[in-house]
């Protein structure tokens, strides 16, 4: 009984693919990130050797499985610091480690600041998410960020509804930015704010119909700031979740890295 029920769980694994077995893994991880992480466990499930796990798993993400599993670990160990009330010392032995000074050094490696100081507002920490494997590795690139208070602030600019089906938004965005350049609505807008504030992008700021949302070409409004004929966005105070893109040469690049770091 005990050699069929094994034979059928190998038959199951023969028969999916290996980003799926590879997922299963990381699921299997993610679900034991309190406890010991059992690497015969994840054996079974990717129907390989442990060793050959770690190799294949080191050569796609260019990280070993432990460093993973130790990064994991302590991004989630930051998130309980910024959102509880937990002694740094039980985070520490929450998350494995068997002192409150190995903790603050590893959190420090990763975060730069202590465990405590995690806890101050406007502190850019880093978070690294989860991996998943699809064709290509996601997940593996640390996200810097930081959480701050900030108070109401209006907005105003250029409006556009533009719809996902078939991933339209993808291709219309880049376009309607190009086109706000073309017939210089762009220039126009940054001399609204007498050249002072640069011009950023909101979206989903209002509900919209299926499949669709609204997106705008906008600056921050201030005194100075010329309105007339532009739509105007009222956010109202809030605490926010800030994550830094990488710097970028020109405006092309600008959609590819905006979608990346999502």
């Amino acid at each position: 009984m005990i050699k069929s029920a094994i034979l059928l769980y190998r038959e199951t694994r023969c028969k999916m693919s290996w980003h799926e077995r590879m997922n299963q893994a990381i699921d299997y991880i993610e679900d034991n990130l309190l406890e010991n992480i059992d690497f015969e466990k994840i054996s079974l499930i990717v129907g390989q050797s442990a060793i050959n796990f770690q190799r294949t798993f080191s050569i796609v993400t260019n990280i070993s499985v432990y460093e993973y599993i130790r990064r994991r670990r302590i991004t989630l160990a930051t998130f309980e610091l910024q959102n509880s009330n937990s002694k740094v010392i039980d985070v520490a032995l929450k998350y494995g480690y068997e002192s409150p000074e190995a903790f603050a050094r590893a959190f420090k490696e990763i975060n730069g600041v202590s465990p405590s100081a995690a806890r101050k507002e406007g502190i850019e920490l880093r978070s690294f998410p989860r991996i998943t494997f699809l064709l290509t590795i996601k997940g593996d690139i640390a996200m810097d960020y930081r959480i701050e208070s900030k108070e109401a602030f209006s907005v105003y600019g250029i409006e556009e509804i533009f719809t996902t089906e078939n991933g339209s938004n993808l291709k219309e965005i880049p376009k309607f930015w190009q086109d706000c350049m073309d017939d210089g609505q762009l220039d126009k807008l940054e001399a609204s704010t007498n050249r002072k504030e640069g011009v950023h992008s909101i979206c989903d700021y209002k509900q919209t119909e299926n499949n669709t949302f609204p997106y705008m070409i906008c600056a921050f409004k201030t005194e100075d700031s010329k309105t007339n004929g532009y739509t105007q966005v009222d956010v109202p105070a809030a605490t926010w979740a800030i994550f830094k893109s990488e710097k970028y040469k020109n405006e092309q690049t600008t959609p590819s890295i905006i979608q990346n770091l999502i």
